[in-house]
C-alpha cells in the first residue's frame, strides 16, 4: 500500500510555454555566446547533476569554444529566461493538495540547486510538497539509488512504500525501481515508448486527473 507519492518536475508537474532549443538560444544570443546545441546541453547538464548553479555546465560548453562568453552570466540568463517560460500543468496545485490528504507527497529533481529551487519559487510551490529535493543539494543524481533513497528518508517512508511519477525512463522509471519504488511514466509527445517497469503509463496531459486514481487502484492490489 502505498504511503508516499514523489514526483519529478520538468515536463511531469510543470513545462516551458516555448521548447528548450528556443530557451536556450535566447539565452546565448542575450549573452553573445556562440550557438550551443540542446543535445549539448543535456550531456553536460547530465555530467553537473550536483552543482549549486548551471556556470559549470556553461563552462564545459563553452569549454574550447573561441568565446568571451561568461559561464556565470549565460548561466543567470538561462535560468531568467526558464523563469519567464515555465507553467505549471493545469491542476497540478489541486491534485498536490488532494493527495497531500492521504499520502506524504514529495518532489525529487535533477539539477543544480538555484536553477531548480528558482523554478519551485517562481511557480510558487515551496510550500506544496512534504520534501521537496533537488540533486544539486545532494551527493548523486538521479538515477542513483542515493538521490531516491534521500527523497523516501526525507518523507519517513521506506522506498517500496512509495510511487514515483516521471518522465524520464533512465533518470525517473530504471532509478525508482532499481530502489524498489513503483513508478509511472510520464509519455510525452515524440517521447519514448511505455516502458514495461512502470506500473502505469500516463499521458502528460491526464497527470492531474490520472495519477490520484492510478494511485488509489495501487492500495487495492
Amino acid at each position: 500500500m502505498p504511503r508516499a507519492i514523489v514526483f519529478d518536475l520538468d515536463y511531469t508537474l510543470a513545462v516551458p510555454r516555448r521548447d528548450r532549443e528556443t530557451i536556450l538560444q535566447e539565452a546565448v544570443d542575450a549573452t553573445d555566446a556562440p550557438h550551443l546545441s540542446r543535445a549539448e546541453y543535456v550531456e553536460a547538464h547530465r555530467e553537473n547533476l550536483t552543482r549549486e548553479t548551471r556556470e559549470p555546465i556553461f563552462a564545459d560548453l563553452l569549454d574550447g569554444r573561441e568565446s568571451d562568453a561568461d559561464p556565470a552570466a549565460l548561466a543567470t540568463a538561462y535560468r531568467e529566461t526558464i523563469a519567464d517560460a515555465i507553467e505549471p500543468l493545469p491542476g497540478v496545485e489541486g491534485m498536490l493538495e488532494e493527495l497531500r490528504a492521504e499520502y506524504r507527497v514529495g518532489l525529487l529533481t535533477n539539477g543544480p540547486v538555484r536553477a531548480q529551487r528558482d523554478k519551485l519559487a517562481t511557480l510558487g510551490w515551496e510550500r506544496s510538497f512534504d520534501a521537496a529535493l533537488v540533486t544539486g543539494e545532494l551527493e548523486a543524481g538521479k538515477p542513483d539509488p542515493r538521490a531516491f533513497e534521500a527523497i523516501a528518508d526525507e518523507l519517513g517512508v521506506d522506498p517500496a512504500d512509495a510511487v514515483y511519477v516521471g518522465d524520464d525512463v533512465d533518470a525517473d522509471v530504471a532509478g525508482a525501481t532499481n530502489v524498489g519504488m513503483r513508478a509511472i511514466q510520464v509519455l510525452l509527445e515524440d517521447g519514448p515508448d511505455p516502458d514495461p517497469r512502470a506500473v502505469a503509463h500516463v499521458e502528460q496531459a491526464e497527470v492531474t486527473t490520472a495519477v490520484p486514481t492510478i494511485v488509489a487502484d495501487l492500495e487495492r492490489t
